[in-house]
């Protein structure tokens, strides 16, 4: 029985992420919304479902800054939430 293997008939391919790459927040101009992201997953036992909010936040900021393609919040899965802050707010007459 021969164990050795062909390596030559397939080659791997490396593939960009779907949503692509985005850069780093090197300067910090997110962190405050990331901490207090980071603070409601600590303080509600790691339930993400809780700091949605504060993630929606973050992912505001960071498509404000050009640190992420600007998605609508929509398409990220904040739809319920838009639909309470435009419920939220009193209409002008």
């Amino acid at each position: 029985m021969s164990t050795a293997m062909n390596f030559s008939s397939k080659s791997f391919t490396p593939r960009p992420p779907d949503k692509g790459a985005f850069p780093l927040d090197h300067f910090g101009e997110c962190s405050a919304f990331k901490e207090r992201f980071m603070e409601c997953l600590r303080q509600s036992g790691y339930e993400s479902a809780a700091c949605r909010q504060s993630a929606m936040a973050y992912l505001e900021c960071r498509m404000d800054r050009q640190l992420m393609a600007n998605e609508p919040l929509e398409k990220l899965g904040f739809k319920d939430l838009i639909n309470e802050k435009s419920e939220e707010k009193p209409k002008k007459s």
